[in-house]
Parts: C-alpha cells; sequence; structure tokens
C-alpha cells in the first residue's frame, strides 16, 4: 500500500494529473451545473448565469479543458448568430454519483470546519 501511495504523488501520475484537471475551482462545478440545473444542454450564457462569480474567459477555459479530457461535449450550429450548447458525456455521467457523494459529505461537514477555521484564526 506504501508503494502505491508514493507512485499517486509523483507529479507524472495518472491519477494526480486527472484529479488535478478535473478538482479545480471550477470543474465539478461546471460539471453539476450541466447535470442539476437544465434538462438537456446548456448554452454558455445560461451556463454563466448559473454560475455568476465565474468569469466569461474563465468559463471558457474551463469548458475548453473540460471537452479536451473527454468530460463534455459542444455543438455548435451554423446560425447567425451563432448557437452553442455543452452537454455532459458519458465519462462525466459517471463521475457525477462520485460528485454527489462528495456534495453530502461537505453539506455534513461544513458546520465543524467553518468552526474549526475560525478557530485556526483565532
Amino acid at each position: 500500500m506504501g508503494r502505491i501511495i508514493k507512485e499517486m504523488v509523483v507529479q507524472d501520475c495518472p491519477i494526480r494529473n486527472v484529479l488535478a484537471r478535473v478538482c479545480d475551482k471550477w470543474s465539478l462545478l461546471v460539471i453539476y451545473t450541466l447535470k442539476y440545473h437544465q434538462n438537456g444542454p446548456l448554452r454558455f450564457n445560461a451556463l454563466r448565469k448559473q454560475i455568476p462569480d465565474i468569469s466569461q474567459k474563465m468559463l471558457t477555459s474551463t469548458l475548453k479543458s473540460l471537452e479536451a479530457d473527454g468530460y463534455v461535449t459542444r455543438k455548435a450550429y451554423a446560425e447567425v448568430p451563432p448557437r452553442v450548447e455543452y452537454s455532459l458525456t458519458p465519462r462525466a455521467e459517471t463521475l457525477i454519483p462520485i460528485m454527489d457523494h462528495l456534495i453530502e459529505w461537505a453539506l455534513d461537514n461544513m458546520a465543524v470546519i467553518l468552526k474549526d477555521r475560525d478557530k485556526a484564526a483565532g
């Protein structure tokens, strides 16, 4: 077990690489929003309205990363004005149950974590 843990902290480890991309500040929130705030694909501006504190630049960057890693599909329509929709891939759908458990854990522990932060700061 110790060898496996040691290998997981090596910089080029696949686990570290994947988690660094999907667990940044915005990626899980974008995935969550695409899953739970709309039936079907979301357009860029609708997605941005659901996450009001994300900048346009950061949302664009996050969507590109999620698309590159196969979590999000981008469909552009040849219309005027152009219309682009984003949706989750089957790979992202397999992440949803894990996210649900993480959210549940966070909700169960948020109060005590905030209390501990106050103690540490104070």
